[in-house]
């Protein structure tokens, strides 16, 4: 298993996992089209972030995605671990904490990342299970969000 940066050729089974995610997860169906220009739209703009891959031998089996938050506080950069997605044939492998640590080491050499969040959904208890042994505690923040629902995709 090669765990490495995605690039636009893995861009279907990024469309893939987070349709897949999203109808696991949340019961929601994505509009394909905007999720694929969403997704290339990270490969065009590497301040919109990065994915990593988990590549067995051209089967892409787990993908998930890293963006920025600048910290005012710390004076440095968290990464978000968003879109985290193993198939369900590879799952119980390690797969995501092989990319969480290939993230981490990219943070060791970007040098100025203060630190690594993400969400997880309340009842997704396994996920969580699998974040808190790799070292990951739960915050006292809530998140709240308000989504425009009227804007145009760019």
């Amino acid at each position: 298993m090669e765990i490495r940066i995605a690039n636009p050729a893995d861009t279907d089974a990024l469309v893939e996992f987070n349709q897949a995610m999203a109808l696991e997860t949340e019961h929601k169906r994505l509009d394909g089209e905007i999720l694929h220009a969403g997704v290339s739209a990270v490969f065009g703009d590497d301040k919109k972030g990065f994915y990593v891959v988990a590549d067995d031998r051209g089967t892409i089996a787990a993908g998930l995605m890293v963006t920025n938050e600048w910290s005012d506080w710390r004076n440095g950069w968290f990464w978000w671990i968003q879109s985290v997605y193993v198939r369900p044939e590879y799952r119980g492998r390690n797969l995501y904490g092989q990319m969480y640590e290939f993230v981490k080491q990219a943070a060791e050499v970007a040098g100025n990342v203060c630190g690594f969040r993400l969400y997880v959904e309340k009842e997704n208890e396994r996920a969580q299970r699998v974040y808190e042994k790799l070292g990951m505690e739960k915050t006292y923040y809530l998140m709240y969000e308000e989504e425009r629902k009227n804007r145009e995709p760019k």
